[in-house]
This record gives structure tokens, C-alpha cells and sequence, in this order.
């Protein structure tokens, strides 16, 4: 997933613009006040959002093919049908770079399956099987507590929150979240140049959704638009205005940023307009879901620190990003 080289097509590369941010406002904990242009929308517990991440990050690394993986594929589907969504798993085989067959499934969750107009919230619920950014251990896996279980827990949240809401109080669309599986386990020339590609020019990440846009669960799925969470948990986390983003669903990015502003939440979705970045996103809107990524990635075209390796653990989560992120969210379901 996301090797820099694979992420900035020739056409693209001209679109990295820094602009300048709005003033930073402090982070409001209501989901809008009096005074604001915004919806009312239920407040996200980002403490709830937190023990999510941790308890995925407990199974152990989610790579296919693993006990731990199955566990936490278990216990995802189990936590939506707790709150009453509809569920459905979609199984797939695929090959890895390594030719390991991968059994995967990827996971449709639906809050009020009913509504016609609907909103799709997607992130990936597996693990990268190395790290291989690590200078000490690049063939250990990792924990992903940011980089994969940290935009299921925002999703869980979302659900938790909305099936906790009253008839007259739920929002005007159906929600839809569907986790990809076998996202994390591709080729990266640049610090695995001692392995082989044995899949050629094929590409080796995002295996689930490319399964999920040829064949999309539900059929014919067209929902008003789709929003990518990828690495949303992390201290300090940075979400630049991603280029396929922009050319794929601008006003989405433009609903999506400016209700993170007038939350408060500047510090973290920055307006800065960044690099492609070769995600799940590509998928989906291949698929004719229009489709924004929320991805911790630096405008300078760079992942954090912990990005691939054993630092993406528990220890770099935070409750306020997982809270901006959340908050944001659920604040632009109720707009629709």
C-alpha cells in the first residue's frame, strides 16, 4: 500500500499546491452549536473510538491467512450486527505478490438498509504482513493500530452512535460501511528489493476493493458518494487535499474540509492540496462511487514516521483525532 514512487502519475505530479490555512479554531466537542451553519448531529465518543482500535490491535497483527484475522473479522461483524445493521461478508481468494493465495472477505455493514439515498464510509480491516520501513525488524509484522484498525473504530463508533438514535432523530440517508480486506500486503520496490514481484505489472495492493468494484456488494450499488478512511487515528495526523480526490469528487472534498473547519478541526484536515495516492479509493471510483481518501499524508508527498513500520502501535493513538475525523463525519451524514 502507498509507495511513494506509485503514487504521483506524471499528470498528477503538477498538482501538488500548497495553499494557505484558515485560521486554527480550538476543537469543539458539540457536533454543532446555535450560532453554526452545521446540522446537529450526535456527539462521537472518541473514547469509544479508542478501545475499538485497542481491541483490534489485541487479536495481534490482521494478516490473511492468520488466526488473528479471522478473530478480528469475527468481532467486527459481530459489533455491527450488536448495533442492528444488516451484514453481509463477502469472501475472495487472492494472490499476493509472494503467489500466497490470500482467503480474505471483505465486510458490508448497512444502517437503515431501507433509505434510498445512501453514504458509504470505507477503510481497509487487514494488516501489512512486515514492516518493511522498520530499520531493525522489516520482516515483523505490525500492529496497525493507525493504519488499518483505526478507521474500522471510527466506523464501528459511527454505527454505535447511529443505531442508538430514535426514529425522528436519525439522519436523512442510509450509511453504508464496507471494510476491504488484503489492502496491505503488496510490493514495495523501494524497501523489498530482495523479493520478487511475481505479479508483474499487476497491482499487488488494494486486492479487496479491486475484488469489491467488479463485484460490488450491494449490486449496482450507486450511493450519493463514498468516503476513504485510511490511517485516521495517529497524534498529530495531517490530511492533505489528495489529487484523485479532487478529480474525482471535488465537492465532496469541499463539504467534507469545510465542516471539519467550522468544527474547529483545521489542525488536522489541512487545505493544502496534496499527491495521488494509490488507495482503496481507486477502486471505488473505478466502481462509479464517488469516492474521497482521509488519509494521513503529508502535502510534501510524505507518510509519517510510523507509516509501515512496528511504531504504528497503540502508543501513537489519540482520542482528538479519531474524534475530528468522527465528529466530521457523522456532522456531514446529518447534512445530507
Amino acid at each position: 500500500m502507498k509507495i511513494m514512487s506509485r503514487f504521483v502519475p506524471a499528470a498528477l505530479a503538477g498538482l501538488l499546491v500548497l495553499t494557505g490555512c484558515p485560521e486554527k479554531k480550538e476543537a469543539t466537542e458539540a457536533a454543532a452549536t446555535s450560532e453554526s451553519s452545521l446540522p446537529k448531529a450526535p456527539a462521537f465518543n472518541a473514547d469509544s473510538a479508542y478501545a475499538f482500535t485497542a481491541r483490534q490491535v489485541a487479536f495481534g497483527p490482521r494478516v490473511p491467512n492468520t488466526k488473528a484475522h479471522v478473530q478480528t473479522g469475527d468481532w467486527i461483524i459481530g459489533q455491527f450486527k450488536k448495533y442492528g445493521l444488516t451484514v453481509q461478508e463477502q469472501p475472495f481468494e487472492a494472490m499476493a505478490f509472494d503467489g500466497n493465495m490470500l482467503k480474505s472477505r471483505n465486510i458490508i455493514a448497512r444502517y437503515m438498509p431501507e433509505a434510498p439515498r445512501r453514504v458509504a464510509i470505507f477503510a481497509h480491516w487487514d494488516t501489512r504482513p512486515f514492516a518493511d520501513k522498520d530499520q531493525q525488524n522489516k520482516n515483523a509484522p505490525l500492529d496497525g493500530a493507525s493504519d488499518g484498525a483505526s478507521g474500522v473504530a471510527v466506523a464501528l463508533e459511527m454505527a454505535r452512535v447511529l443505531s442508538a438514535q430514535a426514529a425522528g432523530a436519525a439522519p436523512g440517508v442510509g450509511v453504508d460501511f464496507i471494510l476491504f480486506d488484503a489492502e496491505d500486503y503488496g510490493y514495495d520496490g523501494s524497501t523489498q528489493g530482495e523479493k520478487k514481484n511475481l505479479l508483474g505489472q499487476q497491482d499487488s495492493w488494494c486486492l479487496g476493493s479491486q475484488y469489491w468494484a467488479k463485484n460490488p456488494v450491494p449490486a449496482n450499488y450507486k450511493p450519493n458518494f463514498g468516503i476513504l478512511l485510511d490511517m485516521v487515528g495517529a497524534k498529530g495526523a495531517r490530511f492533505s487535499r489528495e489529487a484523485l480526490s479532487r478529480e474525482k469528487a471535488p465537492d465532496v472534498l469541499e463539504k467534507v474540509w469545510n465542516t471539519a473547519s467550522e468544527l474547529g478541526y483545521s489542525d488536522y484536515f489541512l487545505f493544502a492540496e496534496g499527491f495521488a495516492v494509490d488507495d482503496d479509493h481507486v477502486n471505488t471510483n473505478k466502481a462509479g462511487v464517488r469516492t474521497i481518501d482521509i488519509i494521513d499524508f503529508l502535502p510534501t508527498g510524505e507518510f509519517q514516521p510510523y507509516h509501515h513500520t512496528t511504531q504504528d502501535n497503540m502508543s501513537i493513538i489519540d482520542r482528538r483525532t479519531l474524534k475530528a475525523v468522527g465528529q466530521t463525519l457523522l456532522t456531514v451524514v446529518y447534512g445530507e
